[in-house]
């Protein structure tokens, strides 16, 4: 009885084990866990990069917004708007 007990507490361990072993071979995790550090890495050293982008971006977008807006100033019919002609396209 208590040979049985061990033998099957043997197998079922085997069976974990191999199927940890093949989880390892077909995820590996450290080969994931390696990436995801090298990522990490490229993203810290090319953070300012990103960030004058963005910034660019942005400053442009403002821009472009306030062009928007100096022509519809400019083109409104309303006093509290500054504008003397007539906004045509509206």
């Amino acid at each position: 009885m208590f040979r049985e007990t061990l033998e099957l507490y043997i197998r079922r361990i085997l069976d974990f084990l191999m199927y940890a072993k093949n989880y390892i071979i077909r995820t590996n995790p450290i080969q994931a866990f390696w990436n995801s550090i090298v990522e990490g890495i490229k993203d810290f050293l090319t953070i300012k990069k990103k960030l004058k982008m963005a910034q660019y971006r942005l400053n442009y977008h403002r821009h472009q917004l306030h062009k928007m807006e100096q022509l519809i100033a400019e083109n409104s019919q309303h006093s509290f708007l500054q504008g003397t002609n007539l906004d045509q396209k509206r």
